[in-house]
């Protein structure tokens, strides 16, 4: 899950389940451990590994091993920094701190709540570093849910506007502007990103703002709820559709289960994987010994989700050199759906790995995550990176200087 849904919901919950007289500092506190474990963003930027995605994010700050150290070393920080505000500023003197264990509890909560929505999304996350590698991935969320941002934001707009009844009118028509804004670019961004849905659905999405902003007016009803209320509220529509999500993975993963128990295929993994815009539409993928499997579906569609089959190339040497070089055994730690295709260019050998669970419709090329490796005709490795990372950019290394200007591009399997 992206940071700034991970903030906006822990200001959720402290806004939410925590008194007024102590509210500044927890709603900070729970707004801060929210964010906090995506604090490894920054040795995986100034790292020069092009596997430091995988190999750095959602890795130790993301364990619950050290979670309790974490939320200790917080927690002191926050209280460290509480005198120092109140004599920097007139505007902080009131300021009043949770008791130390309580405002630990908020930290460990919160921290705890992270790790738990990055195991519900498709990249997974490793809950039990350095004990464990392993990651979990339940494979409710897509990485960016807008539906579940905006679950978490809009109680807390919806109070915001309603606080002051001389400027609700005006903050209602501003908030709801700036939210028909944003539905429609993310349209806009999904399209282009090759995950299209209907524009009935933007303008659904409209309409339910527009009731958030303006519908709390009728009678004046809005200004009678307290923050801490629709806060909570909010953090109770959350949960219903967390347990929404669950429901439909179970459905989903039933018609996968289906068809490979129908075509008797040899399963070595299968999965769904939730795909935007909503709850409702899934990618199906089983990875079988000679290749992989996959579909798109909507769970609302009665018919059988319609698989597809990729093929892995045929064994050769270039893949056996490939698959036992350390960077590829990373990856292979990290890939749950791999495909792997092999191929001369240039000069040169090309094999790539892709990973196949964040896959489009459009199965553009390459897909997000796909692992390149160049050789030259004697098998020595001379390149290798992400065709594309997970933001889509190039992250070719070059390891010697024999490697010409192509390193190859992607194509499909011979």
């Amino acid at each position: 899950m992206d940071p700034v849904t991970h903030g906006i919901a822990g200001a959720l919950r402290g806004k939410g389940f925590f008194s007024k007289r102590q509210a500044r500092v927890a709603i900070f506190a729970a707004t801060l451990g929210a964010v906090a474990p995506d604090v490894d963003v920054f040795r995986e930027a100034f790292s020069n590994d092009p596997l430091a995605i995988i190999k750095y994010h959602r890795g130790i700050t993301h364990s619950f091993v050290a979670l309790p150290f974490f939320a200790l070393l917080l927690a002191l920080l926050t209280i460290g920094a509480i005198p120092l505000l109140k004599r920097w500023s007139e505007r902080w003197r009131d300021l009043e701190s949770p008791p130390w264990p309580m405002l630990t509890l908020i930290y460990v909560f919160v921290i705890a709540s992270h790790i738990i929505l990055d195991g519900m999304t498709s990249f997974g996350t490793r809950i039990w570093d350095p004990i464990s590698q392993e990651r979990v991935s339940w494979d409710l969320l897509f990485i960016v849910d807008f539906t579940f941002t905006s679950i978490v934001l809009l109680p807390q707009v919806g109070a915001w506007i309603y606080r002051d009844p001389a400027k609700s009118v005006r903050r209602a028509v501003r908030m709801w502007v700036i939210f028909t804004a944003g539905a429609l670019l993310v349209w806009a961004a999904a399209k282009a990103a090759s995950y299209p849905f209907h524009l009935s659905t933007a303008a659904i999405a409209i309409a339910v703002l527009a009731a958030v902003c303006f519908g709390p007016a009728i009678r004046g009803w809005g200004f009678r709820i307290s923050r801490s209320t629709w806060c909570q509220a909010g953090a109770y529509v959350a949960i219903a559709y967390l347990v929404a999500c669950a429901v439909a993975h179970h459905a989903a993963m039933l018609r996968v289960k289906a068809f490979a128990d129908q075509r008797h295929i040899v399963v070595e993994r299968m999965g769904a994987l939730p795909t935007p815009p909503s709850f409702l539409d899934w990618g199906g993928a089983i990875r079988a010994p000679d290749g992989l499997y996959e579909a798109h579906f909507d769970l609302r569609d009665s018919k059988p989700p319609a698989f597809r089959f990729i093929p892995d190339s045929a064994p050769d040497s270039f893949i056996a050199r490939a698959l036992r070089l350390p960077g590829v055994k990373l990856y292979w730690q990290f890939a749950r759906f791999p495909s792997i295709v092999s191929f001369s260019e240039d000069g040169h050998h090309i094999v790539e790995l892709g990973e196949n669970r964040f896959m489009d419709r459009n199965r553009r090329s390459p897909q997000p995550f796909t692992y390149q490796l160049v050789f030259d005709p004697d098998g020595t490795l001379v390149a290798e990176g992400w065709l594309t990372s997970g933001t889509m950019r190039q992250q070719m290394r070059r390891i010697s200087p024999q490697l010409g200007t192509a390193a190859g591009s992607a194509k499909s399997a011979p």
